[in-house]
């Protein structure tokens, strides 16, 4: 077990396996670097960075913990979960993944369509070509070509303006349910975290009955300091983790050296009146 506060931990990030634009070792070396000694590669919906993140994290000496990012819908919405201390190997993580994978390539076709009606052609091809995995195409990948072909300054000015409900690009996709994404964490040996919930846009009522659902499913932990929460949204959430006996986790969610606003491992050290999710984890 692991518990100590102090850890400079960093447990959510994604390499070119999934929208990253940094390989697993280059991460590896990047999270070291920047003083983690506790790290998880967090891929979308996808394991096959974990051996090359695992084995480069053992060459620093630095310790690793298997990691996935899986996409779950819930009540209409995208919300993300991390399995930490998973097993990559295990066949029904393996599957449920395979199957929350298929659908992407359709989808990413009918953003390009809608792409084109607002006069942006080729936005597949170029969306591809920015997709080091090519089952994992995703919108990062579609805005960084939009970037490139001059239309928006940067990826957040994209997200204001395309790929995103009510403007073009946007194109809804049925993910993962949050009792299977559970189930396969579980099943892999792992532990369910809530992804940087301070990103959701329901209403408190809503977000009482995520939580309330995720811990009767299992669920044991919550990001509380994450890039993408302020450090209003660190407090916030880290009364939420005890009020509902969640243990808290942290991570910069890192995907490039020019578009994340945290870089591996600079966040905040969790507060010391919470239990760290690694506290759990061998």
């Amino acid at each position: 077990m692991i518990s100590n506060l102090s850890l400079n931990a960093d447990l959510h990030c994604h390499s070119v396996v999934s929208d990253g634009t940094l390989t697993p070792e280059e991460l590896a070396q990047r999270a070291y670097a920047n003083g983690v000694r506790l790290w998880a590669l967090t891929d979308h919906d996808e394991l096959g960075g974990q051996k090359r993140a695992s084995d480069a994290a053992k060459a620093l000496g630095m310790k690793y913990l298997g990691g996935v990012e899986i996409s779950v819908t819930w009540m209409g919405q995208t919300i993300h979960i991390v399995g930490l201390g998973i097993d990559p190997d295990n066949t029904g993580l393996v599957e449920g993944l395979r199957q929350t994978r298929n659908g992407r390539g359709n989808r990413a076709k009918l953003m390009a369509e809608q792409l084109l009606k607002a006069g942006i052609p080729d936005a597949y091809e170029g969306a591809l070509h920015f997709a080091g995995n090519h089952d994992l195409i995703s919108r990062t990948h579609f805005a960084r070509f939009l970037v490139e072909q001059g239309i928006c300054k940067n990826t957040e000015q994209v997200f204001k303006n395309y790929l995103v409900e009510d403007k073009p690009g946007y194109v809804p996709h049925m993910w993962a349910k949050l009792e299977d994404a559970l189930a396969w964490i579980k099943a892999a040996g792992g532990v369910a975290v809530i992804a940087h919930p301070g990103r959701y846009s329901f209403n408190a009522m809503q977000m009482e009955q995520l939580f309330i659902r995720f811990k009767e499913l299992g669920g044991l932990g919550i990001e509380v300091i994450t890039g993408s929460h302020s450090p209003d949204q660190y407090k916030t959430y880290g009364k939420i983790a005890q009020q509902y006996g969640f243990l808290a986790s942290r991570g910069s969610d890192f995907h490039d050296p020019n578009e994340s606003h945290i870089d591996l491992g600079v966040l905040p050290l969790l507060p010391d009146n919470l239990t760290p999710i690694w506290s759990v984890l061998h």
